[in-house]
C-alpha cells in the first residue's frame, strides 16, 4: 500500500520533522485509514523509540508490554513497570543518553489508557517536565478512537491543555485518490465502477488495496463481502471493539439510522431504539460524528439542534443493509442481486452521500469555489393536503443563490420525464413557499452520465454536474 493521495499530510509531517521545537503531534482517523502506515513510510521506521498499546489488555499487560519495547529499544533488562509514571520517568531516562533528534511514536494510543490506569498522568509528566523543553524531541501518537484522541488531548482540561503543537485527522481517500490508488495498482476499472466499489468500502485505502486486478466492481464485492474468508464479511465487528470501549450504544444508533432509511433525528433515532437518556444519545452521535460514522446535517432555516444524522462510512451501511442480514444462497449472492429494488435503493440513498463528502468538487464544477456556503437539507413533512417533500442537498450560497440538487444513480443518461418535471415543480414551489427566501432558486442536477437533453431538461434546469466532475482534484 503506498502513501499516494496524502501529499498535504506528509507536507505536514516534512514541516514538523524540521521544526526547532519540541513536537506533540496527534494523529487520528477511522480504523484502517492508514494512519500507522503513513508514520512509519514517513520515517522509514527509524524511532528511536516506539510502542503499541494491546486491544483489551488490562493495565498489567500494558505495562508489560510496554517495559518490553523499552528493554528492546534501549537493550535493557528493567522488569515490569509498576505504574505509568515510572513507565514515563524510565522512558526519559533512556531518552537523555540519546544525541540528537529524538522520534517516539506511540501507537494506538487508547488502548493504553485502561480504567483507573493514570496513563494520561504519565503521558503528562513525560512532556511537561522532559519533552516539551527539548527541541529535538518530536512525540507522535496515533489512535483509531477519535473521541478519545479529541477528548483526552485536544480538548484535555488538565496538564495537557493546548500541548499538541499539531493535530492530523487523515481522511478517507477521495475519488480521485481511490482512481489514482487502484491504477497504481495496475487495476483498469472505468468510473461507474470505481463509484460502485466507493459506495461500499469508501476510501478506506486498506479495503480498497484488497480490490483484485481482472474482476468488476461487483466481483470484488462479492469476494470481499460475501465469500466464506471475505476480508469485510466479519471486518464489522472489530471496527467497533477498536473504536470505543462500550460500543454497544454506538452501535444501536448506527443500526438504528440505517433501519430508518441512511437518515435520522435524534428524535426518532431515541424512540427506534428506546432510548431514555436524550443527553447520552447525543454524546454518542457526537462520537460517533468525530470518528467518521455519521456526519450531522443542519436543515435549511433551522438551528443546529435539529440535526438529520445520515451514516457516512460506506462500509457500515453496506454491511447493515446485505452483509448482516445474511443469505442461504452464498454462492454469487451480490451477483445475484444486482437488479434488486433494494440495490437500487441503497445506491440512490448512498450516491447522495459520495456527493455531500465531495463538495469541494461539486462547487468546482458550479464555478462557486471561493463562495461561502453552507451544506444543509430539508425536509417538510406532508398534512394531509399536501404531499410532503425533501431535498437531500442544499447549497446556500453568500452570493444570494439556493442550489437545490437532486441527485440520480443510474447506468445510463438520466430522463426528466413529464411526471418528474412535475415533481421537481412542486418541490420548488414547496420549498419557495415555506422556507420564504429571498435568493434566487438554481435546480442542479447531479447524475452519472448526465441528462438526456429533452424539453423538460431544458426548460428547469440551471446546473448540471456529472460523475466525471467528482473525480477532479482540488
Amino acid at each position: 500500500m503506498k502513501t499516494l493521495g496524502r501529499k498535504e499530510e506528509i507536507e505536514r509531517l516534512q514541516k514538523i520533522a524540521e521544526s526547532k521545537q519540541a513536537e506533540f503531534v496527534a494523529v487520528y482517523g477511522r480504523r484502517r485509514i492508514g494512519k500507522t502506515f503513513l508514520i512509519r513510510e514517513f520515517f522509514k521506521n527509524e524511532f528511536t523509540f516506539y510502542a503499541t498499546g494491546l486491544a483489551n489488555a488490562n493495565t498489567q499487560k500494558q505495562l508489560t508490554s510496554f517495559t518490553i519495547f523499552v528493554n528492546q529499544s534501549f537493550e535493557k533488562d528493567y522488569g515490569t513497570f509498576n505504574n505509568w509514571l515510572e513507565a514515563f520517568n524510565v522512558l526519559i531516562k533512556e531518552l537523555k543518553k540519546r544525541k540528537g533528534k529524538k522520534i517516539i511514536f506511540l501507537d494506538e494510543l487508547p488502548w493504553f489508557d485502561t480504567k483507573k490506569s493514570d496513563f494520561i498522568s504519565g503521558l503528562e509528566f513525560f512532556w511537561n517536565s522532559w519533552a516539551s523543553a527539548n527541541a529535538d524531541v518530536k512525540l507522535i501518537v496515533c489512535g483509531s478512537a477519535a473521541s478519545w484522541i479529541i477528548n483526552k488531548l485536544i480538548k484535555n482540561k488538565g496538564g495537557l491543555h493546548n500541548r499538541l503543537t499539531a493535530r492530523i485527522k487523515l481522511e478517507p481517500f477521495t475519488l480521485h485518490e481511490t482512481e489514482l490508488f487502484l491504477q497504481s495498482k495496475g487495476i483498469a476499472l472505468d468510473r461507474y465502477q470505481i463509484v460502485q466499489l466507493y459506495m461500499v468500502m469508501g476510501g478506506i485505502p486498506y479495503y480498497l488495496n484488497h480490490v483484485q486486478k481482472g474482476l468488476s466492481a461487483a466481483q470484488n464485492i462479492q469476494q470481499l463481502c460475501f465469500e466464506k474468508n471475505g476480508l469485510l464479511k466479519s471486518e464489522f465487528t472489530f471496527i467497533w471493539s477498536s473504536l470505543f470501549t462500550n460500543a454497544s450504544k454506538h452501535e444501536t444508533i448506527i443500526r438504528k439510522i440505517v433501519e430508518l432509511g441512511g437518515s435520522a433525528k435524534r428524535e426518532e433515532i431515541m424512540s427506534s431504539a428506546n432510548l431514555s437518556t436524550g443527553g447520552d444519545v447525543s454524546t454518542k452521535l457526537k462520537e460517533l460524528e468525530e470518528s467518521g460514522f455519521v456526519t450531522g446535517y443542519t436543515s435549511y432555516g433551522t438551528t443546529s439542534s435539529k440535526k438529520t444524522y445520515c451514516v457516512s462510512d460506506f462500509y457500515s451501511m453496506f454491511y447493515l443493509k446485505f452483509i448482516a442480514p445474511g443469505n442461504k444462497k452464498s454462492f454469487n449472492t451480490w451477483l445475484n442481486k444486482i437488479d434488486d429494488p433494494s440495490v437500487k435503493a441503497w445506491e440512490g440513498i448512498t450516491f447522495e452521500q459520495v456527493c455531500l463528502q465531495h463538495m469541494p468538487q461539486i462547487k468546482n464544477a458550479l464555478k462557486i469555489s471561493g463562495v461561502s456556503s453552507e451544506e444543509t437539507t430539508w425536509q417538510v413533512k406532508g398534512n394531509g393536503k399536501t404531499k410532503g417533500t425533501q431535498i437531500d442537498l442544499i447549497i446556500d450560497r453568500r452570493d444570494r443563490i439556493v442550489n437545490l440538487c437532486e441527485v440520480k444513480f443510474s447506468i445510463a443518461p438520466f430522463t426528466i420525464t413529464k411526471s418528474y418535471d412535475g415533481d421537481l415543480r412542486n418541490k420548488l414551489n414547496t420549498f419557495k413557499e415555506t422556507t420564504k427566501t429571498r435568493k434566487a432558486i438554481f435546480l442542479t442536477m447531479i447524475t452519472t452520465y448526465g441528462l438526456v437533453q429533452n424539453e423538460y431538461s431544458r426548460s428547469i434546469v440551471q446546473n448540471e454536474i456529472t460523475m466525471d466532475d467528482l473525480f477532479i482534484s482540488v
